[in-house]
């Protein structure tokens, strides 16, 4: 039987509850350039946005992200689909007041309502791996320089 491979390049996120949903779509998902996000202008704007977070399951350490470069569970990394690849954000656990700054590399969630995907390491440090989820505000503190191609919004 055969089944398509985009169904196999979702991560694969766990809630509290132990059940998956869909999550960032690693670099071979993409049959075009993975590392902007489809039909959406990237968020130059430097506001910050709230949502939820969730993280990455173990089970998508070394596989590719967006930037190329294989997921790391011990990285302060995280998913976005707005953010320009690069961003460093940081990222605050609205429920406890905990923040990492993280790193965008790779593209998601892709499950409504969340804004971003942390690693295990971050969420960790936000106390957010029991629940899966949280609120958060993500605030970009410095953004990568423009690249060919890319289109920026707020400006």
């Amino acid at each position: 039987m055969l089944l398509s491979a985009a169904l196999f390049s979702l991560p694969v996120l766990a809630d509290s509850d132990g059940k998956s949903a869909a999550g960032p779509a690693s670099a071979e998902a993409g049959k075009t350039d993975s590392s902007k996000p489809a039909g959406k202008k990237l968020d130059r704007s430097g506001k910050a946005r709230k949502g939820k977070a969730s993280y990455y399951a173990n089970s998508f350490a070394g596989k590719k992200m967006a930037d190329g470069t294989p997921m790391n569970p011990n990285e302060n990394i995280a998913a976005s689909r707005t953010l320009p690849l690069g961003t460093k954000a940081e990222v605050t656990n609205l429920e406890n007041g905990k923040s990492e700054v993280v790193e965008v590399r790779d593209r998601g969630p892709y499950v409504g309502g969340r804004i971003v995907d942390v690693s295990p390491k971050v969420a960790e440090k936000l106390d957010m791996k029991e629940d899966g989820v949280a609120p958060v505000v993500v605030k970009p503190i410095e953004l990568p320089s423009g690249q060919p191609g890319e289109t920026s919004s707020g400006q």
